[in-house]
């Protein structure tokens, strides 16, 4: 949000003043000093918390939070002088990839730092299930946990058998995203995010584009198939050719499996489950 409004700025060809004591509060915004006075800038928690009352301007605040832009009060010393949007550009394809995920039976959530009609407006154009809101950048990696161990209540999330643990994939890119990917128990981060985000999480998409979440857990799926299919010729393929190559038909028939044929059967039973995995290349996704 920062880079944005900077670059409009500079676009603007406004004037661009250096501050001292700048300070950044996480999930609340900053404060500085310029020439002399003190600047505030940021959610209405800071407002309130240095004694700023942000009530004249709220309802232009909820108006541009209803199309969901992040809004944030610009006070000089105890006075607010205005307030400027930001809205996120959503990715490409990402409402397709909620669709393709709810199509697979998965739950999706928003969890964001934004107030809850931000969240929501933002969620009802991508037709998210849940909006955890006002969640502080430290707090993401809980509200993972929650969400695993079921403790809904605190979110309102209607969710069948909520007491029930359920298994959590975090799709992330920031710094204040690592936690929670680590907490999760599938972090996939996009690789146009932060270093961290990409070494905490098992998954990296290379590509900025989020339906290849969805071609991640069904080639996990695939390649997990695959692994059953290997591992259960094998043992049946062995479980027949041992005893026989031990001579358990000796007794009955009189025959005795060739050292060059068992050898040559073994060598099959390799064969078949390298030939049964490099089938997968043949695999096509969306």
């Amino acid at each position: 949000m920062a880079e944005a409004i900077v670059k409009k700025a500079k676009e603007e060809k406004l004037e661009l003043f250096e501050v001292k004591n700048f300070q950044a509060i996480p999930g609340h915004g900053v404060m500085a000093d310029l020439e002399n006075k003190k600047i505030l800038f940021g959610t209405r928690k800071l407002m309130f918390d240095n004694q700023i009352d942000p009530s004249l301007i709220e309802e232009k605040m909820i108006t541009l939070e209803d199309q969901g832009k992040t809004t944030m009060i610009l006070a000089q010393d105890k006075e607010i002088i205005g307030i400027i949007a930001v809205a996120d550009i959503l990715k490409d394809y990402s409402k397709e990839a909620v669709e393709m995920l709810h199509k697979m039976g998965k739950k999706v959530a928003i969890i964001t730092g934004d107030n809850k009609r931000v969240g929501q407006a933002i969620a009802k154009k991508l037709g998210v299930d849940f909006v955890l809101a006002e969640v502080l950048p430290q707090d993401k990696a809980r509200v993972i946990k929650e969400i695993q161990e079921g403790q809904f209540e605190n979110w309102k999330l209607a969710i069948e058998n909520s007491r029930q643990r359920r298994v959590v994939a975090m799709v992330g890119d920031g710094i204040n995203d690592a936690p929670a990917l680590a907490q999760a128990d599938l972090g996939i981060a996009l690789g146009s995010g932060t270093d961290v985000a990409m070494e905490t999480g098992e998954i990296v998409l290379i590509k900025d584009d989020l339906r290849d979440v969805i071609k991640a857990i069904d080639l996990s799926k695939y390649t997990l198939n695959k692994i059953k299919q290997n591992l259960f010729w094998a043992f049946f393929y062995n479980i027949i050719g041992i005893p026989i190559a031990a001579g358990i038909l000796f007794p009955f028939t009189g025959w005795l499996l060739n050292p060059a044929l068992a050898g040559a059967a073994m060598a099959f039973s390799s064969v078949s489950v390298v030939l049964n995995s490099l089938s997968m290349r043949k695999k096509k996704f969306f």
